[in-house]
């Protein structure tokens, strides 16, 4: 799994962001070796397989789940126990959040369609609605069903340092260290943050990988009355979907996989694809850009476009920028600004408006761009989609890089991304001094004897490189793995409405048609 950049799933635009312009466990299963850690991972108590949910109607998600309006009346939720730790299912449960809308054609019903959209940390809760109507066709004979992974959201949320102290983080620490001092109070902030971390968290974090979460599906399976899993995982949930079919072959129903992370590559391997995929992004944007003539801001792109934006962030890094909402637009938020922008085609506009108020003096687009990636909204409250992602990142990794590693990393990060190869590159010390050792050397996907498996790959996708789909399909193993590629840009290809991956998508899991290997739709 990557722990540089959030592998996030569907991304929105948001209010501010619009403003200131003006997403019994089976005997079926594997056996020990590939459970959490050493531990054999033993049967679930009877009283959690056969446990009844009491749905009800939905609240509002909470700031948590990343907020939002009360779903509408078709939604449904309900709250799962499942074994804390499933080597020791006796020991305590963990509550699990569920959201679900009824399949509206009875008749036809064909089961559950659980979703999980990636981060790893993202709120099912908070986007399953958020996105429904784009589900609306699979929702006609599927119950539309997701949840809050544990660590996330309602399902026992990680929880590191308050609003305020992320707000300082944000904005006091330099993400680029030019000098020892800097560094320094780097090295110390993050100390302070895995401490926060570590106290208002610890008996949860080493409960958050993703063998429990797959082990979690196959309970939701249960309790939910389905026969087989059916499952559409977007980004981190393709990996999560990979690790399910490895431990519950036989209760593989129809999935698809989109936006899909390569099973192969360990921490180095990814974030430098995505240094590569980002810088991609960048270019595709830059020349679509220059269509504008003048009014683009990268100038003819290429080479040239990207020089503009490093000069715009190395002096972000001497003085931030103004914005009206009397916080201050530092090279770090816009950084991650301009690659909240790149997950989606639909957002370069804003990109193209952040840059040139940029050029102009003012920070309020990327920093409406960055503060919808980060989850913080209009009233400075941060979902917990940060701590999660690093809490499941890092308790799923072996892996764990020193400075010396980092520095001897950067030559070749800075060759695949002049723009954002340095922080990818910074970031492969996420996990150094994390308070859980990690579990794996990568997660494991074969997953011979499964129902066939549509796998997804968008040869724009900046978060997720088109080249992991082929990777995840051959392991997943030859007649599982049905490799789909979309000729497209931004991160997934189902959600960009493409008329001929809807249609081929649709078909499979309604009709159980299974595409040829290796389609392409344009």
């Amino acid at each position: 799994m990557n722990s540089a950049v959030r592998i996030g799933g569907a991304l929105t635009v948001t209010a501010a962001l619009i403003v200131a312009v003006a997403a019994c466990e089976d005997d079926d299963s594997k056996d020990s070796k590939d459970s959490k850690g050493a531990a054999a991972a033993k049967a679930v108590p009877a009283s959690l397989t056969g446990q009844k949910l009491d749905w009800q109607a939905c609240e509002a998600p909470t700031p948590a789940q990343g907020g939002g309006e009360v779903p509408g009346k078709n939604w449904e939720c309900a709250t799962m126990k499942a074994p804390r730790d499933y080597a020791k299912p006796d020991a305590g449960t963990i509550d699990l959040a569920l959201i679900r809308a009824k399949a509206t054609d009875k008749p036809k019903r064909i089961g559950s369609l659980v979703y999980n959209f990636g981060g790893p940390g993202g709120s099912g809760i908070q986007t399953m609605p958020a996105l429904g109507e784009d589900y609306g066709t699979l929702n006609q004979r599927y119950d539309l069903v997701s949840f809050d992974p544990r660590g996330v959201g309602e399902s026992e949320g990680v929880k590191c340092l308050s609003d305020k102290e992320t707000d300082a983080m944000a904005e006091r620490v330099d993400s680029s260290p030019d000098n020892a001092a800097e560094e320094k109070a780097a090295q110390a902030a993050d100390k302070k943050y895995i401490e926060a971390c570590a106290r208002n968290s610890g008996k949860t974090l080493p409960h958050v990988d993703t063998v429990s979460v797959a082990r979690d599906m196959d309970l939701m399976r249960q309790v939910l009355g389905d026969k087989k899993l059916n499952y559409f995982g977007i980004s981190y949930g393709t990996e999560l979907g990979g690790v399910y079919a490895h431990l519950f072959p036989k209760n593989v129903g129809r999935a698809v996989l989109d936006a899909v992370v390569d099973p192969t590559e360990d921490v180095k391997e990814g974030a430098l694809a995505q240094a590569k995929g980002f810088q991609l992004a960048l270019d595709n944007f830059m020349k679509d850009c220059a269509k504008q003539g003048a009014k683009c801001p990268t100038g003819k792109g290429g080479a040239e476009g990207s020089n503009a934006i490093k000069a715009l962030l190395k002096e972000l890094d001497a003085k931030p920028l103004p914005t009206d909402s009397g916080r201050e637009l530092t090279q770090g938020q816009a950084t991650t600004g301009i690659i909240s922008a790149l997950y989606s085609k639909e957002q370069w506009p804003y990109l193209s408006a952040g840059l040139s108020e940029a050029a102009q003096g003012r920070g309020n687009v990327l920093l409406a761009l960055a503060d919808s990636y980060n989850g913080r909204d209009d009233k400075g409250r941060y979902s917990n989609m940060g701590p999660a992602n690093r809490a499941v990142n890092c308790v799923d990794d072996k892996e764990r890089y020193t400075d010396k590693d980092v520095e001897a990393a950067l030559p070749e990060f800075r060759e695949a991304s002049p723009v954002f190869g340095e922080d990818l590159a910074t970031s492969l010390a996420t996990c150094t001094g994390w308070p859980v050792d990690g579990e794996t050397d990568g997660p494991k996907v074969s997953a011979k004897g499964a129902a066939p498996i549509v796998v997804i790959g968008n040869t724009g996708d900046p978060a997720t490189p088109v080249a992991g789909a082929r990777k995840m399909a051959e392991g997943l193993g030859k007649g599982v793995g049905i490799n789909v590629t979309l000729k497209g840009e931004g991160h997934g290809g189902y959600n960009t409405g493409n008329p001929c991956l809807t249609e081929l998508v649709d078909g499979y899991l309604l009709n159980g048609k299974v595409p040829a290997m290796d389609t392409t739709c344009s």
